[in-house]
């Protein structure tokens, strides 16, 4: 089962919802995992662009509260999701994982969207956590967001040493990985990590003029895919 994941910071969708959608609507996703995605009005309006459905939790105006969603596009679709909200966060500023499970004729795959924080000492301590939360997870499971650092970083380390980092994993793999700043991305910050049932076929960083101007993050675009036989549905 192969499937094709979206991993982008939208902030907010500030630059508009449109011309986010326009970004990354050609690869067509099978799964995303969207950050900092703004109120539920724009998400909807995002997900209804891209041809997918969103799970998130309450995105109030100005109520602060993690905002990352999952996103899943036919025939997927989200079974169950929850909010966990990560440990102690610095400055008022809500971290966590939105953790959703998602499901096709069989096949079951748990998907967190994460964004971690801008303080180390923060993001080593909910990296602990992160990793923590997928040993309950029942069977494979992604992992994707923005860790605020380079692959060498403390965190992005801890949780690539207990699953695979797949730009690093990729059979196929075209430039550095770099996603950030978008207009001249020199960073590699924005991660998709996946459980040993996934093999990581090609990975790609979105940089068009669109995905120039709709965020400060590029979209990176991974194909994976599930070694797992599947399972009957219950």
């Amino acid at each position: 089962m192969r499937l094709r994941v979206l991993v982008y910071n939208v902030k907010g969708f500030r630059r508009g919802v449109d011309l986010a959608a326009a970004a990354v609507a050609s690869p067509g996703p099978d799964l995303a995992m969207v950050n900092e995605c703004g109120t539920g009005r724009r998400l909807r309006r995002f997900a209804r662009s891209v041809g997918m459905e969103a799970a998130a939790p309450r995105l109030w105006p100005l109520v602060r509260t993690v905002r990352n969603a999952v996103l899943v596009r036919p025939p997927w679709r989200v079974i169950e999701f929850r909010l966990h909200r990560f440990d102690r966060p610095r400055h008022f500023y809500p971290r966590g994982a939105l953790v959703a499970q998602m499901g096709r004729s069989g096949f079951r795959v748990s998907a967190l969207s994460v964004h971690l924080g801008l303080s180390g000492e923060e993001r080593r301590r909910h990296a602990e956590e992160l990793t923590d939360l997928t040993l309950a997870l029942p069977g494979p499971f992604l992992v994707g967001g923005d860790l605020n650092e380079g692959p060498e970083g403390a965190s992005a380390t801890w949780i690539a040493d207990r699953m695979w980092d797949a730009w690093a994993a990729a059979r196929e793999r075209d430039g550095d990985g770099a996603t950030f700043p978008s207009a001249e991305p020199t960073a590699r910050i924005d991660y998709l990590f996946a459980s040993e049932q996934f093999a990581v076929r090609g990975a790609v960083v979105l940089d068009t003029p669109e995905a120039r101007d709709a965020s400060d993050h590029l979209p990176l675009l991974v194909d994976v895919e599930l070694r797992e036989e599947p399972r009957p549905d219950r």
